[in-house]
């Protein structure tokens, strides 16, 4: 897999304390993007999933995918997710795609299978809000893929 980081212990990509992998490649390029030197898929550096999966258990916290847009890399995306949730860890994964966009396409349907929280869609500059929890744009929804169906979306709520 291509990951440009991996921050260990991060507050800021969901709830509490959280492994937070940034994978590479974006072909969004939302304006003013808070990361955009994860947009090229050479960016960052190849790791292993063996890799990977050693940095969450010795961080012992839930995951977060990010980037860049980690669907760009949606075979070995799945099958780390998979791997994670073996562990009983929850998923949030940030994504420039929209829930209904992800439902609709056959290729990455198989992440919602797996991942508990989805964030979607593009960061949108006009509606940027540095107030909202866990998203930089009110576009953005923090979805409850659990709850949720193609018709029916059930929006994720925090116990604060």
């Amino acid at each position: 897999m291509r990951v440009v980081r991996i921050i260990d212990g991060t507050t800021v990509d969901g709830p509490g304390f959280r492994t937070s992998i940034y994978f590479a490649g974006c072909t969004h390029h939302c304006t003013d993007c808070h990361n955009p030197e994860t947009w090229s898929p050479q960016s960052g550096e190849d790791m292993s999933l063996e890799y990977i999966l050693e940095r969450i258990i010795e961080n012992d916290f839930d995951v977060t995918f990010s980037g860049g847009d980690p669907l760009y890399q949606i075979g070995d995306l799945i099958a780390l997710a998979w791997r994670i949730k073996a562990m009983g860890k929850t998923i949030w994964c940030y994504t420039g795609y929209t829930y209904e966009q992800i439902c609709d396409n056959a290729e990455l349907r198989p992440i919602l299978d797996v991942v508990d929280v989805l964030v979607d869609g593009p960061f949108e500059k006009e509606n940027a809000d540095s107030g909202l929890l866990f998203r930089g744009s009110s576009n953005q929804r923090l979805i409850d893929v659990r709850h949720s169906t193609r018709n029916d979306v059930v929006l994720w709520t925090s116990e604060f």
